[in-house]
């Protein structure tokens, strides 16, 4: 090919292009999630048994005193509630990864990586596409609990969604992270559960700090480093119209490292890493 005609080949992609892409990367995640009801079924089971059973032995024995974003005393169902919320996104955001180690098993990854968008830009795509899932299953969940007489003010429900983007992107981003690193499906079961349950137990989920550092002043600073802390935190006060600056910037800054690591822990042989030219280096 010519130098001139590759000067007139275009260089960028149009507005339309890019949402095109996007619309088809959700459309597809979409697809799969409806075709996967059972999917849909666990991630509701999982809090609502710590909802429905743990949480009433709990009530007894661990009273929850006036904290923000609270202004009287709650019960402990409400208290666990962001928790649960924001363990349904862990999940999903594992689940999601655990597709992209199936499709890059099944040859699938490859209908990914010859189209001529950026490899970020797909990763991004296939990210948002999990987190929209997430928000489903979330708003689920939050249906299911107001029967349950949990419900937070009617404008919770609005102002938490921000709360709930965020915190899916950050904990999809830390699944692609993880999938990344992974070569085999099988492989990946004991990994998501090595990161999940350490996250989930060394939190604020299941009970505040302020008891977390009268039983163990070490596992309290444990909890303090977890982003997954800091994510239920940004829900649970976003559930009450209210804003928890350090969460926010922990989560946001969190989100943007983990992403730019999946990026570029994704080489050619695994996924979605920019190729090489024909004859250049790997």
């Amino acid at each position: 090919m010519s130098s001139t005609a590759l000067d007139r080949t275009p260089r960028g992609f149009s507005l339309a292009q890019y949402v095109t892409c996007l619309s088809g990367i959700v459309w597809r995640e979409g697809l799969r999630f409806l075709h996967q009801r059972e999917r849909f079924v666990s991630a509701l089971v999982r809090p609502l048994v710590w909802l429905f059973i743990f949480a009433a032995g709990f009530r007894q024995v661990l009273g929850i005193s006036i904290i923000p974003p609270y202004e009287t005393y709650i019960l402990y169902e409400v208290y666990i509630a962001p928790g649960l919320m924001a363990m349904i996104q862990l999940f999903n955001g594992m689940q999601s990864s655990l597709s992209m180690v199936y499709d890059r098993e099944m040859g699938n990854m490859r209908t990914l990586l010859v189209s001529p968008l950026p490899r970020w830009y797909l990763l991004f795509s296939k990210l948002l596409a999990g987190t929209a899932v997430s928000l489903l299953q979330v708003y689920a969940f939050l249906l299911i609990a107001w029967f349950w007489d949990i419900a937070p003010p009617p404008m919770g429900y609005l102002t938490v969604l921000p709360a709930l983007i965020l915190s899916g992107l950050m904990l999809g981003a830390l699944g692609m992270l993880i999938s990344s690193g992974i070569k085999q499906l099988e492989n990946f079961a004991g990994v998501m559960n090595f990161v999940i349950f350490p996250m989930f137990f060394a939190s604020s989920a299941l009970y505040p700090l302020w008891r977390v550092q009268e039983g163990s002043p070490m596992l309290y600073y444990v909890c303090q480093f977890n982003p997954f802390t800091h994510a239920v935190e940004l829900i649970r006060f976003a559930l009450y119209g209210k804003m928890d600056w350090i969460s926010l910037a922990v989560v946001a800054g969190c989100a943007a490292a983990f992403m730019t690591a999946a990026i570029f822990a994704y080489d050619p042989s695994r996924g979605l890493a920019r190729r090489a030219p024909a004859g250049g280096e790997t």
